[in-house]
């Protein structure tokens, strides 16, 4: 398989920058079994309703779906489980610490294949936005995209 190839895979959380304020972001490594990084990397994977919580100081992702392989045999993995995240353990402290203040979360929001062929998960501390904000988020790129149209004029 080329690089090229590898890389491609880009699956993003669309939903969770328009229900989040994204504070700030990591890039953890997650740890796979593998017929699950097989389903990666063919982009059978979802990040829709997906959250990170911790667990005996560990973090871990909940809900996020990998289709089961279509190879795989009684090996296959369970398409919901939940996965470990690798983080170091300064970042685990400062997560943890931050998801303990009201109204702050973990979200996933982009599953990528790295350069060395390692599934990489960006996740973000966010704050819930209210109504307002979200209308005032669809506002904002529906003026993006009249001026791209004009612009292509």
């Amino acid at each position: 398989m080329t690089a090229k190839k590898r890389a491609s895979v880009n699956i993003k959380n669309k939903k969770a920058s328009f229900d989040y304020e994204l504070i700030e972001t990591y890039t953890a490594g997650i740890v796979l079994t593998g017929t699950e990084i097989k389903s990666i990397r063919e982009s059978k994977a979802s990040l829709v309703d997906t959250w990170c919580t911790f667990v005996n100081g560990e973090l871990w992702v909940k809900n996020m779906h990998i289709a089961p392989y279509f190879y795989g045999s009684y090996n296959n993995h369970s398409a919901k489980r939940d996965r470990k995240l690798l983080l170091t353990g300064r970042e685990l402290k400062k997560l943890a610490n931050d998801s303990k203040t009201p109204g702050l979360t973990i979200v996933p929001t982009r599953l990528f294949i790295n350069e060395n062929g390692l599934a990489k998960l960006v996740i973000a501390l966010a704050r819930g936005k209210r109504q307002y904000d979200k209308r005032e988020s669809i506002k904002e790129s529906e003026d993006k995209r009249e001026m791209a149209r004009a612009l292509k004029r």
